[in-house]
């Protein structure tokens, strides 16, 4: 019987990444794709890396196009890709790798190549927040200023402060000034003002462990998972980080849990900050999220 000929990939690699590993790591992930039987290209970029996928979408000649990097990286070719017929491969390099793990995809880098050379695509859903895709979650309220406050943070300490570190550092200054939003939710079926010091919308449902643990049994039920904090208070949402941290937070008690196709989030803010799995940009209100039901294919095990 004759063999298939090797998945001919495009590996989109963030260059600016720290977790890129040096200037051999294009011929480290090169090595591995071909020893696991792939042929791969690989274009490093420091700019849009959403362009770089979609230009390697459109060669016919390419069967997969693959991100390695961490979750940010995986989120901005997944967004060039989604509603295509072109396979997202993954080559987690990242710090947390969330979507990889949720996929079931090897950690270490010869088993991520193995998956890319041989594994069968699946379809998976994105979210999207006001026609931007997402893969794993977005928040608007505290996180999205912690993630601002820890990037100032490391600017004016200098990069030897680790990710871990400014981030706590981050989050006591941005409790300190805690301001819950005030906000009017709506979804299918049902709308209410809600004023709280965040709202967490998942691509498909989290495991209440949020802090803990940030996983999903699965990534093609169709729905957002939405997490809307029920503390508005600095000692409340303290109790409740305590409790993600080391347990599962409580619905109806500690956030209340939605599971719905479609969200929007008012406000009478100019504009809000939102985090997207792990990036902050400001967006105008309303603040429209909804699920992709298997608008992405990606290789996994």
């Amino acid at each position: 019987m004759a063999r298939s000929p090797p998945r001919r990939c495009v590996v989109v690699l963030n260059a600016s990444a720290g977790s890129a590993g040096g200037e051999d790591v294009a011929e480290r992930l090169r090595a591995a794709l071909s020893a696991a039987g792939a042929e791969a290209q690989i274009r490093a970029s420091t700019g849009d890396l959403g362009a770089v996928a979609r230009a390697a979408a459109e060669d016919h000649a390419v069967d997969v196009v693959v991100a390695a990097g961490g979750d940010g990286t995986v989120s901005a070719v997944a967004g060039a890709l989604a509603g295509s017929d072109t396979p997202l491969g993954v080559l987690p390099l990242g710090t947390l790798n969330h979507f990889a793990k949720d996929l079931g995809i090897p950690a270490d880098l010869e088993g991520a190549a193995r998956v890319i050379a041989s594994g069968a695509p699946r379809r998976v859903d994105v979210a999207e927040v006001n026609g931007r895709v997402f893969v794993n979650n977005s928040s608007i309220g505290v996180y999205p200023h912690a993630v601002r406050e820890r990037e100032r943070a490391r600017r004016r300490l200098g990069r030897w402060l680790g990710k871990g570190l400014a981030m706590a550092w981050a989050a006591l200054r941005v409790l300190v000034r805690l301001r819950p939003l005030s906000v009017r939710i709506r979804w299918s079926g049902g709308a209410g003002p809600r004023r709280t010091p965040f709202v967490f919308v998942g691509n498909n449902r989290y495991d209440t462990a949020l802090v803990a643990t940030q996983r999903r049994e699965a990534l093609d039920r169709g729905i957002l998972g939405v997490y809307v904090a029920t503390a508005p208070t600095r000692l409340g949402l303290l109790r409740l980080a305590a409790r993600a941290l080391v347990d599962k937070v409580d619905p109806g008690r500690d956030v209340e849990a939605l599971e719905v196709a479609s969200l929007a989030i008012e406000s009478h803010h100019r504009r809000l900050a939102v985090s997207v799995d792990g990036e902050v940009i400001a967006l105008r209100p309303p603040i429209r999220y909804r699920i992709r039901p298997g608008a992405l294919r990606v290789l996994a095990p």
